[in-house]
């Protein structure tokens, strides 16, 4: 996946017209108790597009920790907020507001990640709006943004439950301890290559721009194992 970065349409008409940093915001809780959660799957992709730019996020600014870098022509800020996953929206949006990112242009110049309980673990979709779906950290940016317009990649942590578990309700029942477990070693294998196809995914986006990211990335993959 990774050859596949450089290999760009040199015909893209995504050009936008905001010239600061694009934004890309990883969702999770800070602290060591919560770093190998699935409710940290944003805050590890976050990681993982640092270690593979050579950058670390640890400056502080708008509520979170921050990192700057270049993808392609772009500057890049690499956030982390530090407000917990419940009220994540403050920091995006003073985030937002530092880098005067109007409405308009958030659709081209945010991304933000985040994990879903709600896809199998080993996929992602990308999308460019929609309801938070129970996800808390999604909820408190749509609440904090006054919209559900924002560009989301969902990366997928669902457990592996029967189907009728999953009919009855049981990942619902049982998500709000499964998310704030440490995941077992055959779990981050499979999150550990996730990481790396949301990391090109970002790429892309910022490259190429959403429909070209979501045209890859959205088809429907078997997970991997």
């Amino acid at each position: 996946m990774t050859g596949q970065i450089d290999a760009l349409d040199s015909h893209s008409t995504f050009h936008p017209s905001y010239s600061g940093p694009f934004l890309v915001v990883g969702l999770g809780n800070p602290g060591p108790d919560y770093v190998w959660t699935p409710h940290n799957a944003g805050f590890l992709a976050i990681d993982r597009i640092a270690q593979q730019q050579s950058v670390t996020v640890q400056n502080r600014r708008s509520k979170a920790l921050t990192g700057t870098t270049r993808i392609g022509n772009r500057e890049v800020l690499l956030a982390k907020p530090e407000t917990f996953m419940n009220l994540s929206g403050l920091s995006v949006a003073a985030l937002l507001k530092e880098f005067q990112i109007a409405p308009e242009d958030r659709g081209s110049n945010l991304v933000v990640l985040y994990d879903e309980l709600d896809l199998p673990l080993g996929t992602i979709k990308i999308k460019e709006r929609g309801s938070p779906a129970g996800h808390n950290g999604a909820r408190s940016i749509s609440g904090s943004l006054g919209s559900n317009d924002w560009l989301r990649i969902r990366i997928g942590v669902g457990s592996n439950l029967p189907a009728e578990a999953i009919a009855a309700g049981a990942k619902r029942k049982g998500g709000q301890v499964y998310l704030l477990s440490p995941m077992r070693k055959a779990e981050l294998a499979v999150l550990d290559e996730v990481l790396d196809r949301v990391a090109t995914a970002v790429r892309r986006i910022i490259e190429e721009g959403p429909a070209a990211a979501m045209n890859e990335f959205n088809r429907k993959d078997v997970p991997a194992k």
